[in-house]
């Protein structure tokens, strides 16, 4: 089967049956999505790609889940204009991944609505856990090599048309987004909120941990021969 991914990565052992595929990306979606409310919870800032959303939810009083599709919405839009004639329409499936991945950080702040920690290392326990789980939806999302996420997708778009290095893309989006993010909070709230100790860990910790959980994924799936 054709690799969809615009960047044609193909992970070890990745699923050749699309519904396989459909399941794994819905999947890591929703690992993903409870990694963000968990990371929400512990209130320490959350990772840079939900910085945004998160502070407009606060601005505007829509759920951080409708605001991540929002801005999703627009990251595809970007990726359309940056690449025109050489955007993979297949890639359009970014937005009902979008809404899966949306719907499912509220359902996942509703399911923890009742978690709660009165310490500062209960704090960073929960945002731990985010990173840990944000990490591991990645690894899963990449194993079903369906379509790419949003926000991957708008920094392999600029790599494709500029010459500049993903992981030096990645890095400056990552910046960008938490730099809007501390603007809109000052702006409109008067105060920092969504950004702290926990964003710059994440930043930093998501990608190292990725590479441990891409090893037990890639293990789960050699166990069911895929």
């Amino acid at each position: 089967m054709r690799d969809k991914r615009p960047n044609g990565r193909r992970g070890k052992g990745t699923f050749d049956h699309p519904f396989l595929r459909f399941i794994f990306l819905c999947l890591g979606l929703s690992i993903m999505a409870f990694g963000v409310a968990f990371s929400i919870k512990a209130n320490l800032g959350i990772s840079p790609i939900s910085t945004v959303p998160y502070v407009t939810s606060l601005i505007s009083g829509l759920s951080v889940g409708t605001t991540t599709i929002i801005m999703n919405f627009l990251f595809v839009l970007i990726q359309i204009a940056i690449l025109r004639r050489q955007y993979d329409w297949f890639q359009l499936l970014q937005f009902p991944a979008a809404i899966v991945f949306g719907t499912m950080i509220d359902v996942a702040e509703y399911l923890l609505r009742g978690l709660y920690v009165s310490s500062y290392a209960g704090e960073w326990l929960l945002c731990i856990a985010g990173i840990v789980l944000i990490a591991f939806g990645i690894s899963v999302e990449v194993k079903a090599n369906l379509v790419t996420t949003a926000g991957e997708g708008i920094v392999l778009a600029i790599c494709k048309v500029a010459p500049v290095k993903f992981g030096n893309m990645k890095m400056t989006f990552d910046i960008t987004l938490v730099c809007i993010s501390l603007v809109l909070s000052f702006v409109f709230l008067g105060s920092v909120e969504g950004v702290r100790e926990g964003t710059l860990a994440a930043m930093i910790l998501v990608g190292q941990v990725t590479k441990v959980t891409n090893k037990f994924v890639n293990k789960v799936g050699d166990v069911f021969h895929v």
